[in-house]
């Protein structure tokens, strides 16, 4: 098969096309010969050499993948040759087929194509572990939500909107951004090329903060999110794309009392995914089936395009999605 291989840590040109041989599927794994792969913040990383795949996985980057079942482990019992699925995956996604755990398989959810479907699991669990499980959003609250149009930010604003935040502000980086954002469901889309994010949410919640921080960033943005939280907020921190945050003042986490957490989704075990994913089927699955909540594609790169996918990722230009596709 052709597969996506990293042939040293560096740039987006290291993502060169490799032949490798068709992974056999363990006892309980299917083999699933992709059609579309998302592209993912932790992919950036794999490529620069920061974030290792965990023992056993494929050194092959792609968390997330759509496609139809094309052989089954000899314990599964959920799925059937031909099955068209999605599924989370601790490796290979860049590939013409990839193997997954049964237990973070999921049939296609109705309504979505197999490039939209391909947008979803890594992306959609990223968000429901670290704002609804880890940050503990709740129906009206509030939520500031940083990078808005990554593909993070755009599930964020969409799932938070859904589930009955009070006020959503987000952090885009032009008026072409703010006004996607906005079309999502954002409240505030604040420019930070232009505004200042912790004066445009205290203006806007009468000093008061935000309840809930979503932050891929961090870098400056760590104390900086100190000050835009609420009494009691929560900030969970999911990237670290402006590195490690500079001398950070805590007096103010001790004074509000606020609680700063974060987590990666990679490593966690087949169960723990499984568990969040019968989470998503019962909370989130509905506004898919509805039509509420759909994966926003930016842009579709064919496989051996890989490096440019990843250029466009870098240059932040995108606005939700965007996803590899393999040809039959």
């Amino acid at each position: 098969m052709t597969a996506i291989e990293i042939t040293q840590p560096g740039g987006p040109d290291v993502l060169q096309p490799t032949r490798r041989t068709i992974p056999e599927p363990a006892a309980r794994e299917v083999l699933i010969k992709v059609r579309a792969a998302g592209v993912n913040g932790p992919d950036l990383l794999q490529r620069k050499g920061l974030y290792d795949p965990p023992a056993g996985a494929s050194d092959i980057p792609g968390l997330e993948i759509a496609g139809e079942v094309v052989a089954l482990g000899s314990e599964v019992r959920g799925f059937a040759v031909g099955d068209p699925v999605i599924a989370l995956v601790t490796g290979g996604g860049y590939a013409e087929y990839a193997v997954a755990d049964e237990r973070t398989t999921l049939h296609l959810p109705e309504g979505l194509s197999m490039i939209e479907a391909a947008a979803l699991p890594e992306t959609f669990m990223t968000v429901w572990v670290n704002l609804f499980q880890r940050g503990g959003f709740k129906a009206g609250e509030s939520v500031l939500i940083h990078g808005g149009v990554s593909g993070i930010g755009t599930t964020a604003t969409m799932l938070a909107k859904a589930l009955g935040a009070s006020r959503i502000f987000t952090t885009v980086a032009n008026p072409e951004q703010q006004a996607a954002s906005q079309a999502l469901g954002a409240d505030v889309a604040i420019d930070y090329n232009r505004q200042d994010f912790v004066e445009e949410v205290l203006r806007h919640t009468e000093g008061q903060g935000v309840d809930v921080i979503v932050d891929i960033i961090a870098g400056e943005y760590v104390a900086r999110n100190f000050q835009a939280a609420a009494m009691n907020g929560r900030i969970v921190q999911i990237g670290v794309i402006k590195g490690p945050a500079p001398q950070v003042d805590l007096f103010p986490m001790l004074v509000k009392r606020l609680t700063h957490t974060g987590s990666t989704l990679r490593a966690r075990s087949a169960d723990d995914k499984a568990q969040i994913i019968t989470d998503l089927q019962r909370h989130v699955w509905p506004h898919v089936r509805s039509g509420a909540v759909k994966p926003l594609i930016f842009r579709t790169f064919a496989l051996g395009d890989a490096a440019q996918a990843h250029a466009l990722m870098e240059s932040g230009q995108h606005m939700g999605k965007v996803v590899l596709t393999v040809d039959a």
